[in-house]
């Protein structure tokens, strides 16, 4: 049963699923895959693809198969927070680098200011001091 699997809470909309197929013969599951929680023995749930499959149609046997997402999802969240420090550590470089051209233009105008006061350039174009 598939209560075996899924968490109370979904497991009756589950059997709900399996018993309007049984009743009408529209499947809207089986055949199919959805993601979906599943739960452990120790009652830890996991994320987990669920495909039903139809063994005997005069029996209504129905075969369910899992496979499970967990490492997928944690890879899936180690990279969305490495692309969010990367966001971060692109924008502080940003911010750096602004700041080094500020610096970098304050400093060329005080060795110009310097120069301009350190030697004078006459109309010959002499450097005199």
């Amino acid at each position: 049963n598939i209560h075996i699997i899924m968490p109370s809470d979904v497991a009756s909309s589950h059997d709900q699923y399996l018993k309007n197929y049984l009743l009408t013969g529209v499947k809207k599951m089986i055949g199919t895959q959805r993601e979906v929680t599943a739960q452990r023995k120790d009652g830890s749930t996991f994320p987990c693809v669920l495909g039903l499959s139809e063994v005997s149609k005069e029996s209504g046997l129905i075969c369910g198969f899992i496979r499970d997402l967990t490492s997928e999802k944690n890879l899936e969240e180690r990279n969305e927070n490495l692309e969010e420090r990367n966001e971060a550590n692109t924008h502080t470089i940003k911010v750096q680098r602004k700041g080094l051209l500020v610096a970098e233009d304050t400093i060329l105008g005080i060795l110009d200011a310097s120069f301009h006061a350190l030697f004078v350039i006459n109309e010959e174009g002499i450097i005199q001091l």
